[in-house]
């Protein structure tokens, strides 16, 4: 929901960034990789209860998130590129979750269901973008993308606030959690009622 109107904000710095990184011979898919590493991290950080660190690495990788798109606009964009950029995305998603799981035993359940509202959200997401595909829709709201953008409820800067939040009051995670999916719940039956309308 956020995430169109933030881009304005935050792409300029980090076009700036990017160009000094690939004018350096960084290529975005290295940050890429670098984020999913530092995300991952995040999540065995939070997993010993390591909280304040958790809430640093996830900041780190969700920076790199977006220079690698930087990066790539400064020099080539690729379907690999995307490809890569999106798989990292969900391990960066599923790892933060299951850190609190292992954190905390009663947690778990709670992150159990996280993860699963978060791969509803991504099926429907993709499944939406192949459709769009196949129709030849195009948009640039959240800037220029290997594949279509489908606006929901919960996205990009909801996950990173709720996930943010967590780490600060992790003893209040399970309202977090259990809230959020409820929120990405939602994005699946807007994302599907959107597919009904635009794909008849």
């Amino acid at each position: 929901m956020l995430d169109s109107k933030i881009r304005p904000l935050i792409d300029p710095p980090l076009n700036a960034i990017g160009k000094g990184l690939a004018r350096a011979g960084v290529s975005a898919n290295q940050v890429t990789l670098a984020g999913a590493v530092f995300g991952i991290a995040a999540g065995v950080a939070i997993g010993y209860q390591h909280y304040l660190l958790g809430l640093g690495l996830v900041l780190v990788s969700r920076i790199l998130d977006g220079l690698d798109g930087a990066i790539a606009r400064a020099t080539k964009q690729t379907d690999f590129g995307g490809y890569l950029d999106i798989v990292c995305d969900f391990a960066f998603y599923v790892a933060v979750p299951l850190g609190f799981g292992f954190a905390v035993p009663a947690n778990l359940p709670f992150a159990m269901i996280l993860i699963a509202s978060f791969t509803l959200t991504g099926i429907s997401f993709l499944a939406y973008a192949i459709l769009a595909a196949k129709t030849g829709r195009e948009t640039e709201a959240h800037g220029k993308k290997s594949f279509f953008y489908n606006t929901g409820l919960a996205e990009g800067t909801e996950t990173i606030t709720a996930f943010v939040l967590m780490c600060l009051l992790p003893q209040y995670f399970a309202v977090i959690a259990g809230g959020y999916a409820a929120l990405c719940v939602i994005t699946v039956i807007q994302r599907t009622i959107a597919a009904k309308m635009d794909f008849p």
